[in-house]
């Protein structure tokens, strides 16, 4: 199981970090990745990373902007989130698959998301 946290309501240009907390199934055989979807949109693969050996891929919406990370000792993935824009609205969901990948076929074990709202 998978659950996510930290989403709130941000000015643009501020920040957040998001947390995904695993629990059933220990990190570092897995890829954990972040995806997004705003209303009306499909969902989109936003970052992901390696839990056993820490590569990452971010889609060229967030790229220089936001960062994912691990904590495999509390079995957590984080994304923190800067320069935010109105167009990060949206609810941000985790999930794990066995590759590397920002396509969300490959990802199974969905949390049930936190809202993310950049506005002014």
């Amino acid at each position: 199981q998978l659950v996510e946290s930290g989403g709130d309501l941000v000015q643009p240009g501020g920040s957040l970090r998001l947390s995904c907390a695993a629990s059933g199934f220990r990190l570092g055989y897995f890829t954990i990745g972040w995806f997004r979807q705003a209303p009306g949109k499909e969902r989109e693969g936003v970052a992901c990373i390696r839990t056993g050996g820490g590569s990452t891929l971010y889609s060229d919406s967030v790229k220089g902007r936001f960062t994912i990370s691990k904590d495999n000792a509390k079995n957590t993935v984080y994304l923190q989130m800067n320069s935010l824009k109105p167009e990060d609205t949206g609810v941000y969901y985790c999930a794990a698959a066995r590759l590397l990948s920002l396509d969300s076929a490959e990802y199974t074990n969905w949390g049930q998301g936190t809202q993310v709202t950049v506005s002014s």
